[in-house]
């Protein structure tokens, strides 16, 4: 195996695998990164098993060949030494990959590629399409609702609902305290309607990789169900002879486990309405959580309608027994009764920043309902949050 490619071009390659490296496992092979040889590209694959990424980087190719190297050594090379052709060469006898970049030369010692995993790709699966765009917005609208991957006593919650209907894609996620909704149109209609649960940090690893792909070609997703597996296939930017990287391929296992109905969990109906401006209510939010740290993050929203000589007004309120306190007023378009109501000023900052319209609707109840957030100007079909209310500390 012999070739040459870019510092900057590989270790951006790196940077995309990197992250499906196991940090944990009893096999030292996975803690390694696969580099082999493909149709005149580099490719480079990571998995801990769970989630597999190959990525095809362009390079100039003299000798096909493979190897596994240790990811963080070659990672911290690669990172370290200046951004200009590296040559690399495979030494068989020693199984070790000597690498040349301007005056530094040195050799890692790696396994056989034989004792790596087979990582699936999604050739010859159906596929549904989604622009690189959209599926990275849907998936942060919804991702940070889901339970924390170590909470194995709720492993459905851990996971992402993806809901194939058609030319309907439904993403949603809760972790008991909050629920996101996310609902978009494909590309490409779904082969068949099919649920499944997936990893809610495989979304989130799909959403950073989306970031450095061609935002005007679509993502393709397709679902090998007696695999138990879900692939996404990326494009990137460019394709040329300078080593800028084509293709992403991400696999990951799915959840085997009932997602609760999140259904039931949104309230069908309000009595108070109260439009805010986005950046006013996350600053105010800000200020408020800096006293609501002692207190479990509770601050407490006052909803009053306006009248005909004032404007309606949203106050929060949040109290420190050892910090302070602090009362934020901002002016809001209220619909219906007055309320006092608590909410967790984290899960509130969290919707707020993955809303990027300029208003936000609140619709409650009671002080002892969930509270719904959706963005001004789109319907309950495309984003929906729920959060469940705090005890008012009065």
């Amino acid at each position: 195996m012999r070739l040459s490619i870019l510092q900057e071009n590989l270790s951006k390659g790196l940077s995309i695998v990197g992250r499906a490296v196991s940090s944990r496992s009893t096999l030292p092979v996975l803690g390694n990164i696969l580099l082999s040889t493909d149709e005149n590209r580099l490719k480079l694959a990571a998995t801990n098993l769970e989630i597999g990424v190959s990525c095809w980087l362009g390079a100039q190719v003299e000798d096909d060949g493979a190897i596994t190297l240790p990811a963080r050594l070659l990672t911290d090379w690669i990172n370290s030494v200046p951004s200009e052709r590296i040559d690399l060469e495979m030494v068989v006898r020693t199984m070790s990959m000597n690498l040349k970049c301007a005056r530094f030369e040195s050799n890692i010692k790696g396994i056989d590629a034989s004792e790596f995993p087979l990582i699936p790709t999604a050739d010859g699966e159906e596929a549904m399409g989604l622009p690189a765009a959209t599926l990275r917005k849907i998936i942060d609208q919804v991702v940070f609702a889901a339970a924390d991957a170590k909470d194995t006593s709720r492993p459905s919650l851990t996971g992402v609902l993806t809901r194939f209907e058609g030319e309907r894609l439904t993403l949603a996620a809760t972790d008991g305290y909050r629920l996101s909704v996310r609902r978009t149109l494909l590309t490409t209609s779904a082969p068949e309607d099919l649920s499944i649960i997936v990893p809610a940090r495989s979304l989130a690893e799909v959403s950073r990789i989306s970031g450095e792909t061609d935002p005007d070609k679509p993502v393709e997703l397709s679902v090998a169900v007696a695999r138990n597996q879900i692939l996404f296939r990326l494009t990137g930017k460019g394709e040329d002879e300078r080593g800028a990287f084509h293709q992403v391929d991400l696999v990951s296992q799915l959840i085997d486990a009932k997602f609760p109905d999140f259904t039931a969990i949104i309230p069908k109906g309000f009595t108070t309405r109260t439009v805010l401006d986005t950046a006013a209510f996350q600053r105010a939010l800000k200020v408020a959580s800096l006293f609501a740290r002692d207190a479990s993050d509770r601050v407490m929203l006052q909803i009053t309608p306006g009248s005909d000589t004032a404007p309606g007004q949203l106050t929060l309120k949040a109290t420190s027994a050892e910090a302070g306190d602090n009362v934020s007023e901002i002016d809001a378009l209220v619909e219906g009764d007055a309320l006092e109501i608590a909410f967790n000023a984290r899960y509130l900052i969290d919707v707020l920043s993955v809303i990027d319209t300029p208003q936000v609707v609140l619709e409650t109840s009671r002080s002892d309902r969930p509270g719904v957030f959706r963005p001004v100007g789109t319907g309950p079909e495309e984003f929906t949050h729920v959060i469940m209310p705090m005890q008012l500390n009065r």
